[in-house]
């Protein structure tokens, strides 16, 4: 299968928002409580916002005349604080693939076009988070090469 790779174009951020609304269904579904149902129209046009700022880009994989998977990017320097040292990152914020086309290299080739685009950038390091629930999404960024640097954990009382 030919998976095209690249940054999108204003006029196909509505099918990104199909996927997009796929990956809060699956947050929503593993996270009840925390996410909300539905894709109302903040969700939706919160990535026209994120589109238009110089700083982030959204990527798009797209086979058979199909956009059939994403990334939302950013581009972030932080100043440093009295704790950490000042750096400069590349963060995948939104990531998914349509279920139709997962496991069949489309996420893989998303991967490999974020480390060239960091690195056209000047970034040596790409963060992203995902959910504990979503195993699926640990094994696949396991297996391109992410290690865990950081874990939140949480208790209620």
């Amino acid at each position: 299968m030919d998976i095209d790779v690249r940054c999108a174009k204003r006029d196909e951020l509505e099918e990104v928002n199909r996927l997009r609304e796929m990956v809060n269904e699956l947050h929503v579904n593993g996270r009840p409580g925390w996410f909300r149902p539905g894709f109302g129209d903040e969700l939706k046009n919160f990535i026209y916002g994120f589109y238009d700022d110089d700083n982030n880009n959204v990527i798009i994989a797209i086979t058979e005349g199909v956009i059939c998977g994403f990334a939302s990017v950013q581009y972030l320097e932080f100043a440093g604080s009295p704790y950490s040292m000042p750096r400069k990152y590349y963060h995948i914020m939104e990531f998914g693939v349509d279920e139709a086309y997962r496991r069949k290299g489309v996420a893989t080739a998303l991967i490999e076009y974020c480390k060239k685009d960091a690195l056209k950038k000047g970034v040596h390091r790409i963060e992203l988070d995902y959910w504990s629930f979503n195993e699926d999404a640990e094994k696949f960024y396991e297996s391109v090469g992410f290690k865990v640097f950081r874990k939140y954990v949480e208790m209620y009382v």
